[in-house]
């Protein structure tokens, strides 16, 4: 774990929801808050005893008596009764990825981070669940004039996927403004990294590269730019959406460390004594130029500011990476 460790979260809801409990952030929210006393109910379409990366995501909750996963896909599902007697729903379920959102797949994104979503609600609404903290993305601004995104800039969506999570967070939004609809925080998440990150993701593969000697793609020229939101403050906001009395609306949730594709290659050359083969390709349709999180709001808002620094947070992500390659042996 790095360093400066999140601290223990001190309020959390008495039963929750966490769809997408098997992906990246689902599966670490998920143990936060059992291990903070919540019971929590874990949906996800991916069966954990067939699908491998959703088994291993989900290894550390296995056997808890405060988590009960429930193997069912939203857009099909009877999801009112996931939801009786929870406090609060985390709806961190969808498609995520830019690239794959061109072309015919966009159906599938629409059908998973929309239309799944407006079930969701509907089902909120009926149960009466108070609170509902949905998983946005950065994605949503756009390309920017290099100063720091603010929740109240006009969104520029670049890409059919950050199109989608666009319109799942107003959706949302627009639910919480109905008398009988559960209050809503869309939470924008900007760049998360960590232990069972995504392995298409750049920070997995850039700390895979490293560890095995394996070339590493790399579109563009790596000056992009990235506020990195490590896991464990990532679960820290996400929580705090969910019990601070006051919180609504859309909220930036990144800020601790900007830095250059590039400045993430010397970070993880560094880490592991070892260079980095690149192969350099054309950017990607949609990959913006610079994210840069205003984290103001969250601050404000939530009580939340990221503790863990880019290279301690790398760091924990390549001891969790190593740990897998059982013929890594780190250089001298």
């Amino acid at each position: 774990m790095p360093q400066h460790e999140q601290p223990p979260v001190t309020a959390a809801p008495r039963r929750a929801v966490v769809t997408g409990s098997a992906g990246f952030i689902g599966s670490h929210l998920a143990h936060a808050l059992v291990q903070a006393g919540t019971t929590v109910i874990g949906v996800d379409r991916r069966d954990p005893i067939t699908e491998p990366t959703a088994g291993a995501n989900l290894a550390a909750l296995r056997g808890l008596p405060g988590y009960h996963h429930v193997t069912a896909d939203l857009l099909h599902c009877a999801i009112d009764p996931l939801l009786i007697d929870a406090d609060a729903v985390f709806h961190l379920a969808g498609i995520p990825g830019v690239r794959p959102s061109w072309g015919p797949q966009f159906g599938d994104y629409v059908a998973s981070n929309v239309l799944a979503t407006h079930r969701v609600l509907e089902a909120c609404t009926r149960i009466g669940v108070p609170r509902l903290v949905v998983a946005s993305s950065s994605s949503v601004y756009g390309p920017t004039d290099g100063g720091a995104s603010v929740e109240a800039d006009r969104p520029k969506p670049a890409s059919p996927y950050a199109v989608t999570k666009l319109a799942e967070e107003q959706l949302c939004l627009a639910y919480a403004e109905r008398p009988i609809g559960p209050s809503v925080v869309a939470l924008r998440y900007f760049t998360v990294y960590g232990p069972r990150q995504r392995a298409d993701m750049f920070t997995h593969r850039a700390l895979q590269a490293a560890l095995t000697g394996q070339p590493l793609r790399l579109y563009g020229d790596g000056h992009q730019r990235r506020d990195f939101t490590y896991i464990d403050d990532v679960v820290a906001a996400t929580i705090a959406a969910a019990v601070v009395p006051t919180a609504n609306g859309a909220i930036n949730v990144g800020g601790g460390s900007n830095a250059s594709l590039l400045e993430v290659i010397n970070i993880a050359t560094s880490l592991t004594g070892r260079d980095i083969q690149l192969q350099q390709d054309h950017a990607r349709n949609g990959d913006v130029l610079l994210t840069r999180a205003d984290p103001s709001r969250a601050r404000q808002v939530l009580g939340w500011q990221p503790r863990v620094d880019l290279h301690n947070g790398l760091r924990a992500h390549m001891q969790a990476l190593a740990a897998q390659l059982p013929n890594y042996s780190r250089a001298a």
